[in-house]
């Protein structure tokens, strides 16, 4: 039940996204400077154009959160085409799907049908975060990090029980590439669960999965 809640308000949220960009492009076109196109979609397949601000605000916009995800975690991780064993391997376990960059684009395409993709979007922003070594770069992907997963005002927010948000709270006091470490595990859960049997049956992963049968078979 509370999964198709939130599928309803994906959905709902995603037809109000497609009113936004023909209104934003409106307001821009009274500005009395030249496009500025620096927020992009997180499809990485249109950029839509800011308002024209001055000053503090301008700056603040070339620094959204979606630009600096977009840098920091490609649309579709580079990767060779998966074979017809490693296909098979992900129906073996959510670990080995998880494990190949080719598992968790398929996976996160699926997620994307269900209006669900922020868990996996979440899941690699705290891989990425591991990965950081320099307090204040640290600290900039942990706010980020909050303000697109965790804030309540979020249209992305990860569903979070009330204690995991408890300890993340107490992190971000000082935050660390750990900050995120128990919500991480929830979803990595909850993805586990409740999206993985479902991708497994889906028409994503069969017609990958035939399509690579065949040309096993022509060859």
């Amino acid at each position: 039940p509370m999964g198709s809640e939130r599928m309803e308000m994906r959905k709902r949220q995603m037809s109000m996204a497609q009113e936004t960009p023909g209104t934003a492009q409106a307001q821009h076109s009274t500005g009395n400077r030249g496009s500025n196109a620096c927020c992009f979609c997180w499809c990485c397949c249109c950029s839509c154009s800011c308002l024209t601000v001055r000053n503090q605000d301008e700056e603040r916009a070339k620094r959204t959160s979606h630009e600096l995800q977009a840098e920091g975690i490609p649309n579709c991780e580079e990767s060779p085409a998966p074979t017809l064993e490693e296909v098979s391997a992900w129906a073996q376990s959510f670990d080995k799907l998880m494990f190949t960059p080719a598992g968790r684009n398929a996976f996160r395409e699926f997620l994307r049908t269900e209006f669900s993709e922020e868990n996996m979007l979440f899941w690699m922003a705290c891989e990425e975060l591991k990965k950081e070594s320099n307090k204040s770069v640290i600290e900039e992907k942990a706010r980020l990090i909050y303000e697109d997963y965790i804030s309540i005002l979020s249209p992305k927010e990860v569903s979070l029980d009330s204690r995991v948000r408890e300890v993340i709270n107490r992190n971000m006091l000082e935050p660390s590439q750990h900050t995120f470490d128990d919500a991480q595990l929830q979803i990595y859960t909850l993805m586990h669960r409740d999206s993985y049997p479902r991708f497994m049956n889906s028409a994503i992963y069969k017609n990958l999965l035939r399509s690579l049968s065949e040309k096993s078979i022509e060859a």
